[in-house]
């Protein structure tokens, strides 16, 4: 399990968007209010404590994931929806205990160096997600509703040109997707995205393969506050174009909750999380 997989969810969005009009409405606009509302939402996401369930190889695993001292740590709460032995809650609240002691008893360099290592793999997580509008052109396709949201549609094919920055991000040069972004709120209501052409990422060493594919859905969690609810991505790769190499993973997010006012020992999270809308194809109620 990836650890702080919230993060790799949320973006800062390039501003540089080719502008095409759909009626009276500037695609180049949308794109743009959708990324002063994303940094907004990234200001504030660390002070958020949250409850994510990872679905990986056949396991599901729930966690508590906690802010503190700067960083988020994940308390596990369930295995493939058990709830642990009460040794193993003993267990569990002992090295929370731990955690939180080491933390305080930091010096202000130690503290920097882990908040600094932390903000850099966030920075690595997201990459992937902040590149689709470097990689894509965008088209609006139609207004509809989606998930009680009154949304524009955008489709997004591969820009020609795109430099990808590493060899993750070359992956976006064999894609094409769609983006739903609220028409109130300029907030991502949902994303995929799927590679439709062979992309090799090694050199001679691995290609990615038809069938990669991943989809990040967000909801309000307050007014002006949206936040990841569902992630999932499904890779498909060949590693020397001879050996097959597949990997899934789903991601649910909820129960968002201020971390000043928690008690970082109580247990907020249940066993299985309350299932939330993962559809790929949304609401027919089109206007175009």
């Amino acid at each position: 399990m990836r650890k702080n997989a919230i993060f790799k969810l949320v973006l800062l969005l390039p501003l540089a968007i080719s502008p095409v009009a759909y009626g009276q409405v500037d695609v180049n606009e949308i794109i743009q209010r959708s990324v002063q509302a994303n940094e907004a939402d990234w200001k504030v996401q660390p002070e958020y404590n949250y409850c994510n369930e990872v679905r990986e190889s056949g396991h599901t695993k729930m966690f508590d994931v906690l802010m503190i001292e700067g960083t988020p740590y994940h308390r596990l709460v369930a295995v493939d929806g058990k709830m642990p032995s009460p040794q193993q809650t003993a267990e569990q609240e002992k090295k929370l205990k731990q955690a939180i002691a080491s933390r305080h008893n930091e010096t202000p360099q130690q503290r920097a160096n882990r908040i600094a290592e932390w903000q850099r793999s966030q920075e690595r997580n997201h990459l992937m997600i902040e590149q689709l509008t470097k990689a894509f052109n965008f088209k609006l396709e139609a207004t509809r509703e989606l998930d009680g949201h009154h949304v524009y549609e955008l489709t997004a094919t591969p820009r020609p040109g795109y430099q990808p920055p590493n060899k993750e991000t070359k992956a976006l040069t064999g894609m094409e997707g769609k983006l739903w972004i609220d028409q109130k709120s300029s907030q991502w209501v949902r994303v995929q995205a799927e590679v439709v052409r062979p992309v090799s990422i090694e050199g001679f060493l691995a290609r990615v393969e038809r069938g990669t594919r991943f989809q990040l859905n967000q909801a309000p969690i307050e007014p002006d506050v949206w936040f990841p609810t569902y992630f999932s991505m499904k890779s498909r790769a060949k590693i020397f174009f001879l050996i097959p190499h597949n990997d899934e993973e789903e991601d649910r997010y909820f129960d968002y909750r201020k971390a000043s006012t928690n008690d970082p020992l109580a247990v907020h999270c249940p066993a299985v999380a309350p299932k939330g809308e993962e559809s790929a194809t949304p609401t027919e109620k089109t206007s175009q």
